[in-house]
């Protein structure tokens, strides 16, 4: 297997040890040079015990620390350049480690106060330099002067440029991974929302197909012996409403696979007299009050509309028995209300057999009741999600009454 070669890099420790001693060697160097081809005329580097050299030395070796600490090496490069020139001493290139300090102040700074303080010693310096140089001859070499103080602001410029871009491309990255919290938060929310629509869907179908199985189941073990073709028509609903059941529960879980294998449209009203001949087989008595829609209902809207009526059957099948049933479907001007009312739980010695054996009780029709039953609560929040709203209450002549509004313009989140 080849491997591929890595570019060899120094630390950054080492690199400014390289980088202060090529400018201690520079400054010193181009200083001896210029000074031997001028002659005498400039004060020796030699003079009051070699501080000359000692200060070219300083402001060198002193860019060895400019990342640990900016302002101090700026400083201190600053103070050995006023000695310096201030003494007259032989110009050269005496300012290499001043630029880099300054390009590394702004660099690695904190941006505001560091371009403050870089201001403030280029001002120091400039007003020094110019002093310095008043009587220097020829007079053209003052523009040495203009040189250095022009360098030193480009110096400073240049650290600004590279600290901001530095900055602007953490602020890009900062973004960008904000973006990727938010994306992943919001593929979570969303499945999060699928797996309680799914839950929704399982609870729908298979508490309506236990219903109606748990009737015809019940008549079955009544008849069995004494009528055996009223035995087998239970049967056959109980075999044809566990069907529908499974193939709704294959529509429901297949989003969660990949293929479209075996997918039909979810429920809407188009399937409201399958529904309501379930229904009879399970002993109610119901009466469609529809009037058709001008357009289409659209899909969100339809399967809700679906599911309400669908789970305010079940309700009266689980909790009542055979009764008279009354579903109103109104599409009104950007509404549709639906309303499923019951006439409550009959008695008398010539009710059906299926009728007794239903519990005698009615927790979600009955006005004493503390809180509604689950399905109630679902239907409202499918309500919710669409912007429309559930009521659900006890009637005068002792029945049931669920009514939904829901808009046709759906505000909220598709089921």
């Amino acid at each position: 297997m080849e491997r591929r070669a890595m570019p060899f890099r120094l630390p950054v420790l080492a690199q400014d040890v390289v980088l202060a001693l090529f400018i201690t060697v520079m400054q010193v160097q181009s200083t001896l040079m210029l000074a031997a081809a001028r002659g005498t005329e400039q004060r020796s580097l030699t003079d009051f015990g070699y501080l000359g050299f000692a200060l070219l030395v300083v402001g060198g070796l002193v860019v060895t620390v400019r990342r640990l600490w900016p302002v101090s090496v700026f400083v201190t490069a600053a103070l050995a350049s006023l000695v310096y020139y201030g003494l007259e001493f032989p110009d050269g290139y005496g300012w290499l480690g001043l630029f880099v300090a300054l390009y590394t102040l702004t660099a690695y700074g904190d941006g505001r106060r560091s371009l403050v303080i870089a201001g403030a010693g280029i001002t120091v310096l400039a007003v020094e330099w110019l002093v310095a140089a008043a009587d220097v001859e020829p007079r053209a070499a003052i523009g040495w002067v203009f040189f250095r103080i022009g360098a030193s602001v480009m110096s400073a410029a240049l650290g600004e440029s590279v600290r901001s871009r530095r900055v602007i491309a953490a602020e890009a990255q900062e973004r960008a991974e904000l973006a990727e919290r938010t994306r992943e938060e919001e593929a979570r929310a969303r499945v999060d929302a699928e797996r309680l629509r799914i839950a929704r869907e399982v609870h729908d179908t298979v508490a309506h197909a236990i219903a109606i199985i748990n009737v015809q189941s019940g008549v079955t073990a009544h008849v069995l012996d004494k009528r055996p073709e009223m035995a087998r028509e239970a049967l056959q609903a109980i075999e044809q409403t566990s069907s529908r059941a499974l193939r709704e529960m294959r529509t429901i879980l297949g989003v969660l696979r990949d293929d479209n294998n075996g997918r039909v449209p979810y429920p809407g009203l188009e399937q409201i007299d399958e529904l309501t001949d379930k229904a009879r087989d399970a002993g109610l008595d119901i009466n469609i009050e529809q009037t058709l829609p001008a357009a289409p209902l659209p899909s969100a809207v339809g399967s809700a509309a679906y599911r309400i009526l669908q789970e305010s059957i079940t309700n009266v099948i689980r909790h009542v028995g055979p009764t008279r049933v009354t579903v109103a479907l109104n599409p009104g001007i950007g509404v549709l209300e639906i309303r499923v009312t019951d006439e409550g739980r009959r008695a008398g010695p010539g009710d059906d057999l299926a009728d007794r054996r239903l519990p005698a009780q009615r927790p979600l029709s009955t006005g004493g009741s503390a809180k509604p039953g689950h399905g109630i609560l679902g239907m409202r929040e499918r309500c919710q999600l669409l912007g429309g709203e559930l009521e659900a209450q006890p009637t005068p002549s002792g029945g049931f009454e669920v009514t939904a509004r829901l808009p046709l313009v759906p505000t909220g989140s598709r089921l």
